[in-house]
Order: structure tokens, then sequence, then C-alpha cells
């Protein structure tokens, strides 16, 4: 297979996470993952979109551990930072948008994946 050029992390979820590059770098490495080795069977678009989710999901449990362990400590500044992050992440999973940027990524690579 001709080495292809990274996925792109689709640019709703770059605009929602911009403060958490930490993030980003994880979806990217996730997505990255998914091209270097592919379910078989499994539209590799979907199997994107499930890497995506799940990684979102992670995100999702961190930041209410984070909010929850802020709560407990008291720390007005913490807290108001946890409940942004919690805030951010939950919204980034139920708004990932229509992607079409990643769609288009696979869309131009399809023969690379048969």
């Amino acid at each position: 297979m001709p080495t292809l050029p990274p996925p792109p992390v689709p640019q709703r979820l770059r605009e929602i996470l911009k403060d958490y590059p930490q993030h980003l770098q994880v979806l990217q490495n996730d997505l990255n993952q998914v091209i270097a080795k592919p379910f078989q069977g499994t539209p590799i678009f979907e199997q994107a979109i499930w890497a995506l989710e799940d990684a979102l999901g992670g995100f999702i449990d961190e930041a209410r551990d984070e909010l929850q362990a802020a709560e407990v400590s008291g720390d007005a500044e913490a807290i108001a930072k946890a409940e942004k992050k919690d805030f951010a992440v939950g919204y980034a999973r139920m708004n990932m948008g229509g992607m079409s940027d990643l769609g288009d990524y696979f869309d131009l690579h399809r023969d690379a994946f048969r």
C-alpha cells in the first residue's frame, strides 16, 4: 500500500477542542491507526468514526473524573476549568458534524483501502 497522508481530524472537532491540543493529538493518532490497520469487511470511514467516538467517550470520562476531583477539592478555579473541559468534550461528542473533510479524504484514497 502506498504511503498516505494522515487523515484529517474533522474541522468541527478541531474548532471545538482547540483548547485541548493533547486531545486533538489523540484523535489524530487514532485516525492514523485506522488507516495503518483497517478491519476487513467494515467501511474505513465507519471505522474512523468509531475511533473518534471512542476517543471522545474516553475524554468525557476523564473530564468528569477531573470535575469530580475539583469539586471535592473545593477549588473554584479548578472547578471552572474542569466544567469548561467537560462541556467542550461532551459538546464535541454530540456535535461531531458531517465530517465531510474526513469523508473526502477516504473518497480520495478509496483505492488504497480495497
